[in-house]
């Protein structure tokens, strides 16, 4: 799948915003920058690389050397990297940080709100943008693998640097202490798991039903396009 590259998952959501809605966002957007504490919750899941929401507003649409186009909204991005599975993440948004979703997508065309979830998981299932392509430098490890990882480079190089004020008794202990106090971060890394055979099932299906969904568009039309025409 083009939005997966190992362990990690690429989600992104463009949802139609009026250009009030826009303004108000963006204060928004710069209220939460300078007061990270409100962002605590999704700080908290460490299954998340980063998450960041953009306002694009009409006449900054990306024209690619063709015309500028005719839009009737603003969009907001939102793009992020995580792990697990797209249930797994859409779950722990919801049950995270509630609050701040319905503030980042206040008020966008036909937006649910974040409570209760299957609403807001078909939202942003419907206005999901799979990735053309995707690359991760280290497709075999998870952000806890990389944060693992460093702990021991750390632990490593630590021990190098007293190594050569200690006798062979003294390295042995310091040895054996540093193994002792990283041994949990010493997994090996590697393809991720499926979580549940019901799970990758159900991915399965919902991808099924993203293509019906393409594939009953008009020849050569996209969302996008369509929102040239007035059908959003």
């Amino acid at each position: 799948m083009s939005n997966v590259a190992g362990k990690a998952y690429c989600l992104n959501v463009v949802t139609p915003t009026t250009r009030l809605n826009g303004w108000v966002k963006s204060l928004i957007f710069v209220v939460v920058r300078a007061f990270p504490v409100l962002m605590a919750g999704l700080r908290g899941l460490s299954v998340i690389h980063f998450a960041r929401w953009v306002i694009i507003k009409r006449q900054d649409w990306p024209r690619f050397g063709r015309a500028a186009p005719r839009l009737h909204y603003d969009y907001t991005l939102f793009c992020s990297n995580f792990n697990g599975t797209w249930d797994q993440y859409i779950d722990a948004f919801s049950d995270g940080i509630p609050y701040m979703l319905d503030l980042a997508w206040f008020r966008d065309y036909r937006y649910p709100g974040s409570i209760p979830l299957q609403p807001f998981q078909r939202y942003i299932r419907d206005n999901q943008i799979n990735t053309d392509y995707y690359y991760n430098a280290t497709p075999g490890a998870a952000k806890r693998d990389v944060v693992a990882a460093l702990r021991v480079w750390r632990a490593v190089r630590a021990l190098a640097q007293i190594r050569p004020y200690l006798d062979p008794i003294a390295f042995e202990q310091e040895y054996n202490r540093m193994f002792t106090a990283i041994q949990n971060d010493l997994g090996a890394p590697g393809p991720g798991v499926v979580s549940s055979l019901p799970t990758e099932r159900a991915q399965e299906l919902r991808q099924q039903g993203i293509n019906a969904e393409w594939r009953g568009l008009p020849p050569g039309i996209t969302p996008y396009e369509d929102d040239q025409r007035g059908g959003i």
